[in-house]
């Protein structure tokens, strides 16, 4: 006795062979190559020992080659064999690009109306290494607490003026200035003196930290 289901057939999408990828990824180093080189391709097929069409089948992927024929055409481009190959399969990591205006709003302590903080990139995983921060503060009546958190803590002025205070120093910044502390020190604005303000606050934990409340300003 058959036994039917009515669920639909999953359809597996085909990967491209590793063989076809690389064919293809040399094919567009070899042309870009020999582009920059102002060469065309009977130049290179010449100097290389190959026909015309075989180099047209290899920059179009059409095409495997042996190592001694690569060697020959990298010697043709005047680059060393290994050239064709330094950026083939490299790792993408985790590349993150984070729009104008799209950074992520947080709330942190001391946060209030016409003072906002956001956040330019995410550390991955449970441990943070380091924390950007794009602030702007908008209220010249705002009072800020001290500050506390561990790591280092660089500061730069982006627009209006600010004095801040670290420990026992005030410190006037103004559009292109920097300031750079460490973040146990208690730090805070002390006065808004020229509005709007904006700023970068960018905190390098010395070790990656899981802290839920490291506050910075």
């Amino acid at each position: 006795m058959n036994s039917h289901s009515n669920a639909p057939a999953s359809i597996a999408t085909p990967q491209e062979p590793a063989s076809n990828k690389l064919d293809r990824y040399l094919g567009n180093t070899i042309r870009q190559l020999r582009l920059q080189h102002s060469l065309t391709i009977a130049d290179v097929a010449s100097r290389a020992g190959i026909s015309k069409g075989m180099l047209s089948k290899i920059e179009n992927g059409l095409a495997s080659t042996s190592l001694d024929t690569l060697e020959q055409l990298a010697n043709a481009l005047g680059v060393t064999l290994s050239k064709l190959f330094n950026t083939y399969n490299l790792p993408t990591g985790n590349t993150q690009h984070i729009k104008n205006g799209h950074g992520m709003e947080v709330v942190r302590r001391g946060t209030r109306v016409g003072h906002t903080y956001q956040l330019l990139a995410y550390d991955q995983g449970p441990q943070k290494t380091f924390e950007p921060f794009l602030i702007s503060l908008e209220d010249s009546g705002e009072e800020f607490p001290a500050f506390e958190h561990p790591g280092t803590e660089f500061l730069y002025m982006l627009e209006g003026k600010l004095e801040y205070r670290v420990g026992n120093e005030t410190f006037v910044l103004e559009p292109g200035d920097a300031l750079t502390f460490q973040g146990e020190i208690p730090h805070r604005p002390e006065n808004l003196l020229t509005m709007p303000i904006r700023f970068l606050a960018i905190i390098h934990y010395n070790t990656p930290t899981t802290a839920a409340e490291d506050n910075a300003a």
